[in-house]
């Protein structure tokens, strides 16, 4: 294999177009969720109909995600990274001048596809192009503006849409689109691959339909019911093309995305530990702002107000971190993620109808700068081990199943804030003659219970983070068996 590449760039001419890029993916992720009423409204539908305009971009995210390394392999990051970006920016566009529900949803599962190839890609990028010393800084400019955009994400398009209209929502993707295809153009060097390899059409299908099924199983778990014939056959489905897939990518030279990476037994550890501290982020991002809604009646832009300083604290610690991690031993800032997760997630597992706006805000930022202590060291000290020739689909990997791990946790405490629900609300039947009280202090008390369940999750990640070490150089890969993975 012949890697060739440009002379070193400075490094924030690569990171400000990565940062545009991963700002943009992330934003419309979360931008949309604010505007569904809006959607319903315009499109004259019901929720269950606008729903797939979020489902849809999702499920291509998720599915386009493990495609990321393989085509980065075949065309080169920065190639990738344009095209994914172009192809973003135009169905931004396209989103923006649909006229019924079937072209928004098209459009949408268009720029679903573009958006789970920029996510990997960018990472893929960063341990391509910046020197070693810089990948933890990187890294951490990385998830900040992931956190970012579903920081802000909420609030603006509740101000577009409230100001403008649901077009201003894709619109606004546009110029930041263009500045960041000018900049990759301009300053992320050519980083090339030199592979002869087939096309591994059995290993491209069969992750396609296991993330295809996996992700709608987990989606709509919640609504078809988690022992229905559809989610169960989909779950078989998923298995089916799991096995197919391990069997064909274990067994051919040029696999769709390498899985002998999880020879490197510290790149495991972060893959299963990254995958629980996603489960516990996504608890909060489903739960708080039902409470603030269904509990306390707030409409959904007071909700994103009393989100955002969390969601803030979280970016702006992601930098901070990225300094310490050179300086400090990675572990000390995993644990101390993590203890902050759980302490947070456990003081929000005693919310009641009237809790203080204060109280949410406190627990929450504590919760959010736990997540920000934990995500960027745990990716970092998995991949700082891989070489740079796998680095695409390490990245995929990682992204792929972080999607896949935010769908999970969605659709599971979605089915068990229901089933919580439910046992509260025959509880309480007898307590009190108010029907609407009860439904609304057995759904604070599910909610509660939810909580408390993701505490006991992010702590199982705790024993994985004494196993986080930093890298010890070429030994550390020597024994990892690097050749048995790049033949």
């Amino acid at each position: 294999m012949k890697i060739t590449h440009d002379k070193e760039t400075p490094f924030w001419a690569v990171m400000f177009p990565i940062f545009l890029g991963v700002f943009l993916g992330t934003f419309n992720t979360s931008a949309i969720n604010i505007a569904l009423p809006e959607f319903m409204q315009t499109f004259n539908t019901s929720l269950e109909s606008v729903k797939w305009i979020l489902t849809g971009f999702m499920l291509a995210t998720g599915v386009a995600c493990p495609l990321a390394g393989y085509l980065g392999e075949k065309l080169s990051c920065k190639k990738l990274y344009l095209i994914a970006l172009i192809g973003f920016t135009l169905s931004s566009i396209l989103c923006s001048l649909s006229f019924n529900l079937f072209m928004l949803v098209t459009f949408r599962v268009i720029q679903g596809l573009f958006t789970g190839l920029i996510i990997p890609t960018t990472m893929t990028i960063i341990y391509q192009i910046i020197s070693k010393g810089k990948h933890a800084f990187a890294v951490s400019l990385w998830s900040m503006a992931s956190m970012l955009a579903p920081a802000l994400g909420p609030t603006l398009s509740g101000w577009l849409v409230q100001y403008y209209s649901w077009k201003a929502i894709f619109m606004v993707n546009v110029p930041i689109g263009i500045i960041a295809i000018i900049l990759v153009i301009r300053f992320i060097p050519q980083y090339n691959l030199s592979k002869d390899s087939s096309f591994d059409f059995i290993g491209l299908t069969a992750v396609v339909i296991l993330s295809l099924s996996i992700l709608i199983a987990f989606s709509e778990g919640t609504v078809w019911g988690w022992a229905s014939p559809k989610t169960i056959s989909l779950i078989i489905v998923g298995i089916i093309s799991l096995v197919i897939f391990v069997r064909r990518e274990l067994n051919t030279s040029s696999p769709a995305l390498n899985i002998r990476l999880f020879k490197f037994t510290k790149y495991t550890i972060s893959i299963v530990a990254i995958s629980i501290v996603t489960i516990a982020l996504y608890a909060g991002t489903l739960l708080t702002p039902l409470y603030l809604q269904n509990t306390q009646h707030l409409s959904t832009l007071d909700t994103g107000l009393i989100l955002l300083p969390p969601s803030l604290a979280m970016a702006l610690m992601m930098p901070i971190v990225g300094t310490l991690y050179n300086r400090i031993d990675p572990r000390i800032l995993i644990i101390t993620g993590i203890c902050f997760i759980a302490l947070g997630s456990w003081k929000m597992s005693s919310l009641l109808y009237d809790t203080p706006h204060f109280y949410i805000i406190f627990w929450m930022t504590i919760r959010y700068i736990g997540i920000s202590f934990s995500t960027m060291p745990i990716t970092n000290s998995g991949m700082s081990i891989i070489p740079k020739a796998l680095s695409g689909h390490a990245s995929s990997i990682n992204n792929w199943l972080r999607q896949v791990s935010s769908s999970l946790a969605i659709g599971v405490f979605s089915s068990l804030l229901v089933i919580r629900t439910e046992y509260h609300t025959q509880m309480l039947d007898n307590s009190s003659n108010s029907f609407n009280l009860i439904k609304e202090k057995a759904f604070t008390m599910g909610i509660n219970d939810i909580y408390f369940i993701s505490t006991i999750i992010v702590l199982i990640g705790l024993p994985l983070s004494f196993m986080l070490k930093k890298s010890s150089g070429v030994k550390e890969l020597k024994s990892e068996a690097v050749t048995s993975i790049t033949n």
